[in-house]
């Protein structure tokens, strides 16, 4: 069984995900938490390729629909 804190698994989530695929158990909450972490490096991708866009000039603008 996989057991860490979360600053561990933050400070090495892909070493805890090669031990999970080489079939490791993970309990629950801390397989929630790896998600959840997945999912906000994701979005803060998302955020960034935004970013570089806008400072490319590559961006459109659009004014925003009110329904």
């Amino acid at each position: 069984m996989v057991a860490v804190k979360g600053t561990t698994l933050k400070a090495d989530f892909t070493n805890i995900c090669d031990r999970v695929i080489d079939g490791e158990v993970v309990p629950e909450r801390e397989y929630a938490e790896l998600e959840h972490k997945k999912r906000n490096a994701e979005y803060l991708a998302k955020i960034d390729r935004a970013i570089a866009q806008r400072e490319a000039g590559t961006m459109q603008e659009h004014e925003i629909i009110k329904v």
